[in-house]
């Protein structure tokens, strides 16, 4: 599958190391008339990047700047090489490529010129066959050949063919900037210069395949700022698009309310219902200001800002390029919007008209859908609520396609203005283009691949649009799960779906701060360990066909080994997948009724171990015992550990043992209606890892919550989140642990003091797998509504409350689990009047708990830890606090550091009391 409805089984994967190796395969498949499809990062929409011969993946070799020239401004790639990577080669020299779809992270250069690819600048710069200077081809009857400007390189038949058709080709096509659909052949008219090139880009890799191309570099201005413009709708948005353009912007690019979710994003927008986003440049700040302050004062607007901060705008265009999975789910009730209609693209003047009667025909269909997109180029985005698992929606679908190719169509517009048309629009190009011109396709494309190996059904001769939708094998009955997918409708199925294939867990580094997902994929480059590709085996897990032993599968098993459970993408992806949860629930059902891993048993269990040496009182032994080698390495064999992990120390106190011998202590946890100075008490939640492990971290916080007048009090004996049974599938002792940490929760439920978890992992479970796993217990979403860091309950209970002034450098990561689940709001704020300057980095720390313990994890946690927190503490300056409120991150920075990891409490009661 690749980011459309479409689903191809393929006979072979193939991942090219070089231009012969093309040519072999290519060979190959020649003899026995196997398909080819040229493949990037799989974020296609309209389904032009799946197939059912071999599928050239050029993302994990052939993915080389190969050189860079600044003084030509050009530069020569290989198709698998990312956006952003080119784009980071090239700022050094003030140089950029214009084309940046929304993608830009993780879309290769070999998509962008088989889709003729778009994104936010191409008011400015064009498409990417305006920024083409010449590719090598390869096809399965030709050797590589070099085509630019002029008839070298292009097929015997191809020249006569084009000058038998010059009229047809002068007048065939609409003038339109946005016009992808179809092949350009008008790119090959004498008074265009005959620019073979450019009109290859857009053959969706029907006619060659590029092995290299020479790309065009533009200046990059040196000051950007946004103006972004309020209006009262979209209609209002879209008219005002066309008028801004004389002024030179950068982008226009426009949305409306419906896409805007997050409150806080809300927040940071003007006045109204749909917003014009419109950047423009300069060679100093202040001349890129000036010109987004004459846009403003040019339009017609309800409400405008203008940013020049760099932070700021990164913030905004966030906002923007996560609509490609935000438009997934409709606004009102999450049901589920799927791409088809994602990128038709009209003259800039029509924009607002066409809106009114595409809405009109969405109306008309009981369609919902959420536009958005490029209006300066009159392109817009989409996701209808179709129904494509029904034989009546599926039908729905298809009239609709129909009849809005006409409306397209008669406002002089090209069914797709940036993704191609692939399967999802080629069948209806007869409706743009007219019979003579289609076949005239036909024939050019027979000039390039005379056996029609590459890419069949796609543009020309194409597969119907209503076929192989990547729904039809999937399960039509819910499918028996024990998490309760509440966002889903209870259904398994329609969790994995959520995933629509945007390709944002491909990320090669962390994009935006604080940003998590995905970090095996980051570490291993494989699909099957990223979010999507995990999501897609759990497809064909449900689907039946490819993977068919269902949950006790192998193949998912191997691809969710090396999941973190990080929760990165529960935030990060667009579309909130949560593999965290999936990779549970599989777990669960894969050992069923069988001997599970050692590893399940020695840290799932790892709560019923720790008490019972606490109730033994035997840690001093236990610690012993670690510290001789041949018992270590045997026990650890034996719990499945990796030999390369030494055996954290188990405290001699608990922080329960300390907790008991303080004065008064009985009493505050007896009576939960006793008030500190501040009139608030708060219960101090007892996690397995502060307990056990870390007690200095509980201490600390009693010790700073009090004295921010909270009253502390410690819950009864043997309660627990359950986050280990979690995390290692086992549900059933998951829920047997909850229910009974229910219990004995219930009377300070019933008192309602907020509960105070300092371990972001706990914490995350206590609000998300708790009520997932109990959601019929009101009990359960009461604990969880209860459940908060340290930060934000003395942001709540103690706001008069001033933290004592640290003043000094802070580094260090935040937590995946608070990054994904909790949020970090608060602790930015405390660290903030507590003088701890500095942002914390992104990413994951690789010992996620149980995974970087576990035998065959420590390479790919170790990797991890090196990708963003240990060299953020390495760069620290001497004087850094470094903090760590996870266990797991103070763990990692200890062994694979060694550094010593403080949580926020720790670093503020020593400044309450230094010689503490």
């Amino acid at each position: 599958m690749d980011a459309s409805n479409y689903r191809r089984v393929p006979a072979a994967v193939v991942a090219p190391h070089d231009a012969d190796d093309v040519a072999a395969a290519l060979e190959v498949c020649r003899r026995r008339a196997v398909p080819v499809v040229a493949r990037g990062a799989g974020t296609s929409i309209a389904g032009q990047a799946t197939g059912v011969g071999v599928v050239l993946d050029f993302t994990r070799r052939m993915n080389r700047v190969v050189s860079l020239d600044p003084g030509t401004r050009t530069a020569v790639v290989e198709p698998g090489v990312v956006l952003d990577d080119l784009r980071a080669a090239a700022a050094p020299y003030g140089l950029t490529f214009g084309p940046d779809p929304a993608t830009h992270s993780r879309c290769t250069l070999g998509g962008m010129i088989g889709n003729n690819s778009c994104g936010s600048h191409s008011v400015a710069w064009g498409t990417t066959a305006d920024n083409i200077h010449g590719l090598t081809v390869v096809g399965p009857h030709r050797g590589p050949v070099r085509i630019g400007r002029g008839w070298d390189g292009a097929p015997d038949a191809l020249r006569p063919l084009v000058e038998a058709h010059l009229a047809l080709l002068r007048t065939g096509f609409p003038d339109l900037p946005r016009r992808i659909s179809g092949y350009a052949l008008d790119a090959l008219l004498p008074e265009h210069g005959v620019d073979l090139a450019r009109a290859f880009c857009g053959s969706e890799g029907t006619l060659g395949v590029v092995t290299e191309a020479v790309v065009r570099l533009v200046e990059a201005p040196r000051a950007r700022a946004l103006a972004v413009l309020g209006y009262a709708d979209e209609s209002a948005a879209a008219e005002a698009a066309a008028g801004l353009l004389p002024y030179g912007p950068l982008t226009v690019e426009g949305m409306a309310a419906d896409l805007v979710r997050d409150p806080a994003q809300r927040g940071a927008l003007p006045r109204g219902g749909a917003w014009l986003f419109v950047e423009t440049g300069g060679a100093s700040a202040a001349e890129a200001r000036a010109r987004a302050d004459r846009v403003v004062r040019a339009a017609d607007v309800l409400d405008a800002v203008v940013v020049d901060d760099p932070a700021r705008q990164r913030v905004l265009w966030r906002v923007r390029e996560d609509a490609a999975g935000t438009a997934t789910r409709m606004p009102d009730d999450g049901g589920e919007a799927w791409p088809g209609w994602e990128d038709c693209a009209v003259p800039p003047a029509r924009l607002g008209a066409y809106l009114r009667d595409f809405r009109a025909l969405l109306a008309e269909h009981g369609l919902r859908g959420t536009p958005y997109g490029h209006f300066g180029d009159g392109c817009i985005h989409v996701r209808v609520d179709f129904d494509l698992i029904s034989s009546e929606g599926v039908a729905r679908f298809r009239r609709f396609s129909e009849e809005l190719a006409e409306v397209v169509v008669a406002h002089g517009g090209s069914l797709s203005g940036e993704h191609g048309d692939g399967q999802a629009r080629a069948e209806l190009l007869p409706k743009m283009y007219g019979s003579e011109l289609v076949r005239l396709f036909e024939r050019v494309k027979d000039a390039w691949d005379p056996a029609g190996l590459l890419n069949p059904g796609i543009l020309v001769r194409p597969a119907p649009l209503d076929a192989g939708l990547r729904f039809a094998p999937l399960p039509r009955e819910p499918v028996d799960v024990t998490f309760g997918y509440p966002h889903d409708g209870s259904d398994f199925t329609a969790a994995v779906r959520r995933c629509v294939g945007v390709a944002k867990c491909r990320t090669t580094t962390v994009t935006s701060p604080g940003e998590v997902m995905c970090p095996s994929f980051r570490v291993t480059g494989e699909e099957a360990h990223s979010t999507r590709g995990r999501a897609r085996l759990l497809h064909e897990m449900l689907a039946g066909e490819v993977v068919t032993d269902g949950w006790r599968s192998t193949e998912v098993k191997d691809a969710l080994d090396l999941c973190l459970s990080c929760k990165g993408c529960r935030s990060d992806c667009p579309v909130g997948v949560d593999m965290a949860t999936y990779k549970a629930e599989f777990l669960h059902h894969h050992y069923a009724g069988r001997r599970r891993p050692a590893a399940h048993y020695a840290m799932g269990w790892l709560p019923r171990w720790l008490r019972a040496v606490a109730a033994t009182r035997t840690a001093p032994l236990v610690n012993a015992l670690a510290r001789i080698g041949p018992l270590a390495a045997l026990g650890k064999r034996l719990a499945g550990i990796a030999p390369e992990r030494p055996v954290p120390v188990v405290a001699r106190r608990t922080l329960t043992r300390w907790w008991q011998g303080r004065p008064g202590a009985g009493a505050r946890n007896a009576e939960p209606g006793v008030r500190g100075a501040s009139g608030a008490s708060v219960v101090l939640w007892p996690d397995t890892f502060t307990e056990h492990l870390s007690p200095s971290v509980g201490r600390a916080a009693v010790h700073v919550l009090e004295a921010a007048g909270l009253t502390v009090m410690l819950p009864p004996r043997g309660v627990c989140c359950g986050l280990t049974y979690v995390s290692t599938g086992q549900l059933d002792r998951a829920r047997a642990v909850l229910g009974a940490t229910l219990e004995r929760m219930a009377p300070l439920l019933e008192a309602g003091a907020p509960v105070v978890v300092l371990e972001p992992s706990c914490a995350a479970a206590l609000r998300t797998d708790l009520v997932e796993l109990l959601g019929d217990d009101p009990r359960a979403r009461r604990l969880a509504a209860s459940v908060r860091t340290f930060a934000q309950a003395l942001e709540e209970l103690a706001p008069r409350w001033h933290p004592p002034r640290v003043g000094r450098p802070a580094v260090g990561q935040t937590h995946c689990h608070q990054h994904a689940v909790l949020g970090d709001a608060a602790e930015r704020r405390l660290r903030a009047r507590a003088g701890l300057e500095g942002e914390l980095s992104g990413g994951c720390c690789g010992l996620a708990g149980n995974f970087g313990f576990e035998r065959g994890h420590h390479e790919v946690s170790a990797a991890c830890a090196e990708e963003q927190l240990l060299p953020s503490v390495r760069r620290a300056p001497g004087d850094a606090v470094v903090l760590a409120d996870g266990f797991s991150c103070r763990t990692q920075l200890e062994q694979l550091g060694g550094v010593r990891g403080r949580h926020l409490a720790e670093v503020l009661a020593e400044a309450l009391r230094p010689t503490r």
